[in-house]
């Protein structure tokens, strides 16, 4: 192995047997408010769905890419073309899971659009086994840490009021967006009201160099860390900024690999590492991720994308991987949408914590009914 390379997993031997046909739904679920960040904003959740079958057996995957380019230049519609023409003609029966990678490795980048189908391909090999998720990744069972992300509110009093439900409601962490002109203060509102809060901020790119005086003052706010400050892109600019700065910057939209994530430990650009399975291409890089940080004591955190039940549950058995040390973005179903396409949903336990979900596979139950009115498209591939 390399400098940074981590050992294979288990399931990378599995091997992909006789599958029927691949089924692209997408579905499109309200929020139930407006969710906006420093560079759009969303009302509703717009999910490529990937769903398999072999012998009975139907399995599902979740693409996190939207409908639009604005957090990445994946779009649902790159991620079906993609899969379709480059990474479904690869699937072979008898050929193993780190073979398939193998062949992957000539497309370069579209993580988004990997991450779906080998999410779908591994929740297929735990229920063929009988097996939780997280067996198949051969993660013991914990319980989840709980954090929420509360977009760009209209006010400062609006952002404390919402941070306060947050904090009421038990989660161990809340992060709020920011951006230009919605920063400094509305942070400031929610430290007074909450003192000893996990708290940390998310700029998604929406600062430069040139910002790093008005970054520098977030130092007094105890912050756990400033998320993506500056471009999406970036990561030599950020470790200019890192030095300037008290607080922990996290890297997420940077991060598309392990390499990625190599480098800016290595260049000291970030302290703190967001880990969207979803984004570095799926599970089995995003395990190799959190256990590269956690051996040099990097913390790390599982991101979300305000995922339907099938791409929640699935981070939430990626989460039993000791390596995810911070509380991610894993919030109750109830917070986003009015009705979710799946059985049971996330709901907070005792002391904020999140139950894995019991039995093979993501461990919850696509609701047809609710499947069949919320879905705007479908095609099967052979």
């Amino acid at each position: 192995m390399g400098e940074y390379e981590v050992a294979a997993l288990e399931c990378e031997g599995e091997k992909i047997g006789d599958i029927e046909h691949l089924d692209f739904v997408t579905v499109r679920l309200p929020f139930l408010h407006p969710f906006s960040i420093s560079k759009a904003t969303w009302t509703c959740k717009e999910a490529l769905l990937v769903r398999l079958e072999e012998g009975g057996i139907v399995a599902w995957g979740e693409c996190v890419a939207d409908p639009d380019p604005y957090y990445a230049y994946e779009t649902t519609s790159t991620c079906a073309h993609v899969i379709r023409d480059f990474l479904w003609p690869c699937v072979e029966p008898g050929m193993t899971l780190g073979e398939l990678f193998g062949r992957w490795a000539l497309v370069r980048g579209h993580g988004m659009a990997k991450a779906a189908l080998e999410n779908a391909l591994l929740d297929l090999f735990a229920k063929r086994r009988g097996l939780p998720l997280h067996e198949e990744l051969g993660l013991p069972r914990r319980r989840v840490m709980s954090g929420v992300s509360l977009g760009i509110q209209d006010s400062p009093q609006a952002l404390v009021d919402a941070a306060a439900e947050a904090v009421d409601s038990g989660y161990h962490r809340i992060k709020m967006k920011v951006k230009r002109g919605k920063d400094l203060e509305y942070a400031r509102a929610v430290r007074e009201r909450f003192p000893s809060l996990k708290l940390m901020v998310d700029a998604n790119g929406d600062y430069s160099l040139t910002d790093a005086e008005r970054l520098a003052e977030l130092d007094e706010l105890g912050l756990m860390m400033i998320e993506q400050p500056l471009s999406y892109s970036d990561i030599y600019q950020h470790s200019k900024l890192q030095r300037k700065l008290r607080t922990p910057i996290c890297l997420d939209e940077s991060i598309l690999s392990l390499a990625d994530a190599a480098a800016a430990v290595e260049l000291g650009a970030a302290r703190v590492i967001n880990i969207k399975q979803g984004r570095v291409g799926g599970l089995v890089e995003a395990v190799k991720i959190a256990r590269y940080c956690a051996a040099r004591g990097v913390p790390a955190w599982s991101g979300g994308m305000d995922e339907t039940g099938i791409g929640r549950a699935v981070n939430i058995h990626l989460q039993a991987e000791p390596g995810f040390s911070l509380p991610g973005d894993t919030a109750e179903t109830k917070r986003y949408f009015p009705e979710d396409i799946v059985s049971p949903p996330v709901t907070l336990a005792e002391g904020g914590f999140i139950e894995i979900p019991g039995g093979p596979g993501i461990g919850v139950e696509v609701l047809p009914e609710r499947l069949d009115r919320l879905t705007i498209a479908r095609a099967r591939l052979k």
